[in-house]
């Protein structure tokens, strides 16, 4: 019997987000789950009560209701106490559980005898796990967002401009960490004509940080900061105090600082400290985004936005929340590719397959044992390497050339030779007509090939480019063929010459258009 999802409406204060879209809605339908919906779910996000019914799911009135005719349960927010309780039991819960940070949570769900996902808990190293990842999915938006609001709360143009009313610089940002929030606010605050600049202890990002329009500032302490997971290390008390200077730098010159230094499981970093904020321009911004965990700012107050020293500090927990339609669809399809991996055979049954690399990472508790910390995935191990050849003693000077090298002269005395031998073989023995015909055929091959590889090439096209130059050759041919002779010439081509030239025009303008129209839709790909 296929099993039911239930999508109850979140209890956080402040939570506007839902576990699940009317769109993915039809989807999970399609394998082979009932759905039901609590009344009201959707409305904070902007889905109403009719979407869900009119995508084919069922909704119920209330949260009992919900949570007691649900085997499964999508989840925004950790379930509350009150929701442990109504949860069947035997069930299956899926969403953010934080199990490092919830232990009662993680003992109530076990009694209840529930199976619980994390999805917090995916391990992100696997490659096909990144159609899961939520954490992405909701960092990227908070990214955005803490941007947005730094612009908000700053009173001033981000790029700047020449007006009759005098000159307005442009804004100086300086983003601390380039993980996936970090890489999403630099791309914005970029795109708003800001200077932006940005730091991470993993130096592999410095690549990403430029790449978006931004500047890596690197701290003078050498010392790699890649941890587990995609996620940074805790650093040496060296490289702290290094990079504690560099941040007391950027501070005195930059407007708005965005902080995004958080590691799972452990309190936010305090890289930001009073003192720092002190010598900030008045009416600069600090945007925290690891607010909830403590802040990387001395003076950050979780949820509030407060100004203090002339700086305004923005500790907002609900950043992903503050665009609640976006943040839903892309969470509710994160959970969709989770059904799919659970529900392979489309039947509306789940498999929670704890061979499964991924399904294990997030599986915390199986059927009320609790499975956290799952084991390290098994990476599939990295290829051996062939053997390089040894490489080829060099030929001595004036015998033959090697790969790259140009021809010696006595090589090309050689071949030249040998082509006038065969040319005054040709002449020698072929009838006169054939030998005009074969000289206009080694004049078009050399033409020919000046021409096309002469074709500069735009982008990724050069496919495009020489085709087209092929084309046109081609169109020249045809016109000479269906053109009438001059006087004195034989008269006209044969009428089959002449159709054959007409489809070899017809066919050269459709090839030379066409590679015209890709060509400008890959340039557009490009262009803003």
């Amino acid at each position: 019997m296929s099993a039911t999802i239930g999508i109850p409406r979140e209890v956080f204060p402040g939570e506007k987000r839902v576990a699940t879209v009317p769109d993915v809605v039809e989807k999970l339908i399609k394998l082979g789950f009932q759905v039901k919906v609590e009344t009201g779910a959707g409305d904070a996000a902007n889905f109403a009560d009719d979407t869900y019914r009119a995508a084919g799911a069922q909704v119920v009135g209330s949260a009992a209701e919900l949570w007691s005719g649900s085997d499964i349960v999508f989840k925004v927010r950790p379930p509350t106490s009150a929701e442990v309780g109504l949860l069947r039991e035997g069930g299956t819960l899926i969403g953010f559980v934080w199990p490092a940070q919830n232990p009662e949570l993680m003992q109530q769900l076990a009694a209840r005898k529930a199976t619980v996902l994390a999805i917090d808990s995916l391990p992100r190293q696997l490659s096909r796990a990144q159609k899961m990842d939520a954490l992405t999915s909701m960092a990227g938006i908070s990214g955005y967002r803490a941007v947005i609001e730094a612009a908000n709360a700053f009173g001033r143009f981000f790029n700047g401009q020449v007006t009759a009313a005098g000159k307005i610089p442009p804004a100086k940002v300086f983003i601390a960490g380039a993980g996936v929030a970090g890489l999403a606010a630099i791309g914005t605050a970029a795109n708003l004509g800001a200077i932006v600049r940005a730091n991470d202890t993993r130096a592999e990002v410095a690549d990403q940080v430029v790449s978006l329009g931004g500047e890596f500032v690197k701290v003078d302490y050498e010392e790699e900061g890649s941890g587990g997971g995609g996620y940074a290390k805790v650093m040496s008390e060296g490289f702290q105090q290094a990079q504690r200077e560099m941040y007391a730098t950027q501070a005195r010159e930059v407007d708005i600082i965005i902080t995004t230094a958080l590691i799972p499981g452990k309190p936010a970093p305090k890289l930001i400290t009073a003192d720092m904020v002190k010598t900030m321009k008045p009416g600069s911004v600090i945007v925290d985004m690891a607010a909830e965990q403590g802040g990387n700012c001395e003076l950050t107050e979780p949820g509030q936005a407060v100004v203090k020293h002339g700086v305004t500090i923005i500790g907002y927990t609900d950043l992903a929340s503050r665009l609640a339609k976006q943040s839903s669809t892309l969470y509710g399809n994160n959970l969709l590719r989770l059904a799919e991996e659970l529900c392979k055979t489309k039947d509306g049954v789940i498999d929670v397959n704890m061979e499964d690399d991924a399904i294990r990472g997030l599986t915390v508790i199986k059927e009320g044992t609790v499975t956290w910390p799952p084991p390290p995935p098994k990476l599939p191990a990295a290829a051996p390497q062939a053997a390089k050849p040894a490489a080829p003693p060099p030929a001595p000077k004036g015998h033959g050339h090697g790969a790259g090298e140009p021809m010696s002269a006595t090589g090309l005395a050689v071949v030249f030779g040998l082509g006038a031998l065969a040319f005054w073989f040709v002449g020698a023995h072929a009838p006169a007509a054939f030998l005009s015909h074969f000289t206009v055929f080694i004049l078009a091959c050399f033409v020919g090939y000046m021409v096309i590889w002469n074709v500069t090439p735009s982008l990724h096209t050069p496919l495009m480019s020489v085709t087209n130059a092929i084309s046109s050759i081609i169109a020249i041919g045809a016109l000479i063929q269906i053109a009438p002779p001059e006087s004195g010439t034989g008269g006209r081509p044969d009428e089959w010459i002449r159709w054959l030239a007409v489809v070899g025009i017809a066919l050269t303008t459709i090839n030379m258009f066409g590679g015209f129209a890709v060509t400008r839709r890959m340039l557009a790909m490009f262009r803003k």
